[in-house]
């Protein structure tokens, strides 16, 4: 879960279930509040999470983070804008909105008051306020332009009355307060600025590892050469005695040339025209100036000038007679009896006049730049009735200051802070008295420390500490700090809250100083050093160069006591700033350092008058709001009266008579354990809450989904079966359209091309082309072919030729040479015996062989006897005798010039291929075959009569062996043969349903043969 360091909005109530972890978010709710540990601790778990602001009532405590967080974008703003003070996390812009919306709806004027030390991000806290109104108020290009003014006039302030010391890069060294105005619409309209207190010591003198203030370094660090040069300044600090005695002139977190840039842009922004700059930029410069100016002493003591240089400069730049500025700074004027003398100055009262002179342009110069910034923020339309305007004040003042060494300055920034605390303390119990009576409830007095009595030991006419300062500083004679002292014992010494060394006992006479008084103020005890209490108060160069002028502290006085008119004019609210530890390092926490400023704000002080009623007030819409579902009769809405229906609440959570008080429109709670106890109730309620809204919701959402789902699927529905219902009649349409159209093409299909018959003849075409495609011959040997149409007969021959040729060329293409011999052996079989004989066609689809005896058929011997003779085919065959018919078993050898017939490795008869004279053969399915032989030969016995299983391949092999293809016989019937020289033998040949060859009756070799339907 993310909390309100995170940006979430989160009410103070909801954060409550964390408070073991992240702390309270109110002092208020602390359960042991007089704790100071309990208080710092809670300070300690928030600064631990970056929760850095935490309230007291309505005050806001802010911790400085020293590190950027992400909470101040413009969604933060708007996060705030316009919402109830507690139903957000603490931050600067609830304390900032809240302001705005009471001015607007009240009509009554606000301050809101900053305070802490230097270095707790009372600067930082203003700016935030101020950017929070030029980001939300309403705007226009009037308005546009006093919102750019009111931020630019920080970077200017910034420059001239900041200053990095050891506690802080950015201390602001002088009090600010800022009206900001605003019309009748809310929008802001004009600004004023009052200063207080400027720290002029700061020009002349600085600590060590701290500056003067930032405009001399950002002029020579920023400033462009022709500007130096013109001021006769040198880009080098290290030059100005007024810059070197804090021996600090660069610090790693201030760009001093970047800031210059946004400083003289801010000027711009305001309206300082380029005349102006350049005049404030003189005196600055003759401030540096100043400082170099060096003294020599004559014997006589009277001191002298010894930088003639400067002078010329001082003189040109603040355009004064530089013999006049010789002599200012070396003399000084007296009146005695009547006549005015110059007296001359020894080196130290001249030096001490150069410082007076240097402090006092610096202070003038300031109070210009205020007064000029004021100008240009003030609304200057004359329709504008200032009296209906509305304001909201911004205070940034130092807070309680209590150094190792405390001088004047920390005197009236304490009996300022006591004054504000007067103020805190009556306008807190004010307005805590006037929310009881508003809501019916008796007010209860508390007790608390009325410090009233410390501010009438400072500020009492004749009595005070400071009308004792300045009776001192006016009287004749040798008036000193230390006799200012012991005027102050023999007048006030006496008082509770003052004491000194001589009026000490001896115990604390060990911790003070002999020149030292010390006041104990509300937030604790201080020690004042009363060196140069006198000459801060008097001011030299007054006192030397005016005649009539009010002390330092009793102006300061009469400032505060307008301040404070302001202020009681107007309905505060507060934010107290606290460091976390003095070495500026983000997440370190400093339990001495911050226990030293919880004491000296008067946080305890404020949280006790806070708590001294009731801890926790709402209002009656709000509580019930929130926790009435912890009780059934309020569950899940309340009906009646709102404070009939917290009455019911509390009655059932069981709170006790004097836990609570009900008022006109809020409850009023006592102690904070009571509401955490409510709290921790809701929370444990939240769980079976949840699980029944996460059901109700779920079914709710399940209902809602299927509604949308069915809505959603009926008119996909819908839209579908029109869509379907389109295509089908689109469909319908086109097939009876081409139903048409084929009909009237089919009735004109034998007339010449038409309009009414082009449809059906492309069809038909296409149709032939389809059908064509589809059953293509596979091979040459396929002659299928469709049928075409007559429209495309010559078309179908072409195509036929073309794919043969193309089946053929395929063929030819992929056809070897071993498969070429064969077909060509294949070819001189059909030539011969094609529709001839009839066991032809059970021989094509058998393969021709080369040999059809094995290696080892062939006796070796015979092989020996044909010597080198070349065998291009053997098959074994059966030879009948010429006379008996007797049926032997031989082999027939085809050489290369002769047949050779050879009984196992005997060679029975060669026939030389040049005798044969023919072959007969018959047309049955016989193997029967006749090698006729001329007779001339003597070698030659007569025709041979064979039979082989393989009649056709053995006779193709033959008739290509001996080149006889054209002397092959094919008879039907009979054969003739020559038996011996003049005998005649016969083979008859009849069709049986049996092979059957034997030698006949009539002395003829008989051979039946079944006869193949194959030809």
């Amino acid at each position: 879960m993310k909390w309100e360091g995170d940006g979430i909005r989160v009410m103070m109530e909801s954060a409550l279930t964390a408070r073991d972890r992240v702390g309270v978010q109110d002092f208020v709710l602390l359960e042991n509040h007089t704790s100071e540990v309990a208080f710092i601790e809670n300070l300690r778990k928030r600064f631990k999470e970056n929760l850095i602001y935490t309230y007291i009532g309505s005050v806001l405590v802010s911790m400085n983070p020293y590190k950027e967080l992400e909470i101040y974008t413009k969604q933060h703003m708007e996060r705030y804008r316009g919402v109830n003070f507690y139903e957000v996390s603490p931050h600067i812009y609830a304390v900032a909105d809240n302001a705005y919306r009471s001015m607007r709806t009240e009509r009554r004027d606000q301050c809101i008051l900053i305070s802490g030390e230097s270095g707790a991000g009372k600067t930082e806290a203003s700016k935030k306020v101020l950017q929070y109104y030029a980001v939300t108020c309403p705007a226009s290009e009037h308005v546009q332009t006093v919102k750019d003014r009111l931020l630019q006039s920080n970077p200017v302030l910034e420059a001239f009355g900041n200053a990095k010391t050891l506690r802080n890069d950015n201390s602001s060294r002088f009090g600010k307060y800022m009206d900001i105005q605003f019309d009748f619409k809310g929008a802001p309209v004009g600004g004023h600025i009052i200063n207080y207190l400027l720290e002029k010591s700061r020009v002349v003198h600085q600590s060590h590892g701290e500056r003067n203030f930032h405009i001399f370094y950002q002029l020579i660090e920023g400033g462009e050469d022709d500007l130096l040069r013109r001021l006769g300044l040198e880009k080098n600090a290290q030059q100005y005695q007024y810059l070197v005695k804090g021996n600090c002139p660069k610090v790693s977190s201030i760009n001093d040339r970047n800031d210059w840039k946004i400083m003289r842009k801010a000027l711009s922004i305001i309206g300082f025209t380029d005349d102006e700059v350049e005049e404030l930029l003189n005196i600055i410069a003759s401030v540096l100036h100043l400082g170099n100016v060096q003294y020599g002493g004559e014997d006589s003591g009277s001191a002298y000038i010894t930088t003639e240089t400067q002078i010329k400069y001082l003189a040109r730049l603040l355009g004064v007679d530089g013999t006049v500025l010789k002599e200012a700074l070396t003399h000084k004027k007296i009146i005695a009896k009547g006549e005015e003398l110059m007296s001359p100055l020894n080196q130290e009262q001249a030096a001490s006049a150069r410082d007076a002179l240097s402090k006092a342009i610096y202070g003038r110069t300031f109070t210009w730049l205020v007064n000029k910034i004021n100008d240009s923020l003030a609304f200057k339309d004359d329709s504008f009735n200032s009296k209906n305007a509305s304001v909201i004040g911004l205070l940034d003042i130092y807070g309680f200051e209590v150094f190792q060494n405390n001088s004047f300055e920390q005197f009236c920034i304490n009996y300022c802070n006591e004054k504000l605390q007067q103020l805190f303390i009556e306008l807190t119990l004010k307005s805590e008295q006037e929310e009881y009576e508003a809501e019916g409830i008796t007010w209860e007095p508390v007790q608390y420390f009325n410090n009233k009595i410390i501010c009438d030991l400072v500020e009492e006419k004749f009595k005070g500490i400071i009308s004792i300062l300045d009776e001192e500083c006016l009287r004749p004679g040798d008036a000193s700090d230390i006799t200012f002292l012991e005027k102050l014992e023999d007048t006030v010494g006496g008082h509770a809250h003052f004491l000194t060394h001589k009026l000490a006992d001896g115990k604390t006479r060990k911790v003070m100083g002999r020149e030292e008084f010390r006041l104990i103020h509300y937030a604790g005890e201080v020690n004042y050093n009363v060196n140069g209490f006198l000459d801060k108060n008097n001011d030299l160069l007054f006192r030397n160069l005016k005649e009539v002028r009010a002390q330092t502290a009793t102006q300061f006085k009469n400032s505060l006591a307008k301040l404070m008119e302001i202020l009681m004019s107007k309905e505060p609210s507060y934010v107290r700033c606290i460091k976390p530890n003095d070495a500026k390092q983000a997440g370190r926490f400093d339990e001495v350092l911050i226990r030293h400023q919880v004491k000296y704000l008067g946080l305890m002080e404020n949280l006790r008058v806070r708590r001294a009623g009731f801890a926790y007030r709402r209002r009656y819409e709000t509580f019930l709001q929130r926790y009435k579902s912890l009780c059934p009769d309020t569950w899940p809405n309340w009906d009646g009266r709102l404070v009939d229906g917290v009455s019911t609440l509390v009655k059932y959570l069981g709170y006790k008579p004097e836990e609570y008080k009900l008022g006109r429109t809020k409850i009023f709670i006592r102690f904070p354990k009571t509401l955490f106890a409510t709290e921790d109730a809701l929370e444990v309620r939240k769980h079976s809450l949840a699980t029944k809204l996460q059901s109700s919701w779920k079914g709710y959402s399940q209902k809602t989904k299927y509604r949308k789902m069915r809505q959603s699927a009926v008119k996909i529905q819908a839209w579908w079966r029109g869509i379907l219902a389109r295509r089908e009649a689109k469909r319908r349409r086109e097939a009876a359209n081409t139903i048409r159209r084929f009909v009237k093409g089919f009735i004109y299909r034998h007339q010449p091309r038409c309009p009414e018959n082009e449809y059906f003849l492309d069809y038909v075409r296409y149709s032939f082309l389809m059908k064509l495609h589809r059953s293509l011959p596979k091979t040459v040997l396929d002659k299928s072919w469709p049928t075409p149409p007559p429209a495309l007969i010559e078309a179908s021959e072409q195509l036929r030729k073309l794919c043969m040729q193309n089946m053929v060329w395929k063929y030819c293409k992929n056809i070897n040479s071993e498969w070429k011999h064969q077909l060509e052996q294949k070819m001189v079989a059909s030539e011969i015996f094609k529709d001839k004989k009839d066991n032809y066609p059970q021989s094509v689809p058998k393969l021709f062989v080369g040999t059809r005896l094995s290696g080892e058929d062939i006796n070796p011997k015979l092989q020996q006897a044909v010597g080198n003779e070349k065998m291009k085919y053997a098959v074994p065959v059966t030879k009948y005798d010429r006379k008996g018919y007797k049926a032997r078993n031989r082999q027939l050898m085809l050489m290369a010039d002769s047949a050779i017939i050879v009984e196992e490795a005997k060679l029975k008869q060669r026939i030389d291929y040049s005798s044969l004279k023919g072959i007969s053969v018959s047309s049955l399915s016989d193997g029967m075959f006749v090698l006729h032989v001329a007779c001339e030969d003597n070698k030659q016995k007569g025709d041979v009569v064979l039979q082989s299983e393989h009649v056709i391949e053995t006779l193709t092999k033959v008739a290509i062996c001996a080149d006889k293809m054209n002397s092959i016989n094919i008879n039907q019937g009979s054969i003739k043969f020559n038996v011996a020289q003049g005998k005649e033998g016969i083979i008859d040949f009849t069709s049986g349903s049996e092979l059957l060859i034997a030698k006949a009756k009539n002395g003829h070799l008989s051979v039946t043969a079944p006869r193949l339907n194959s030809r």
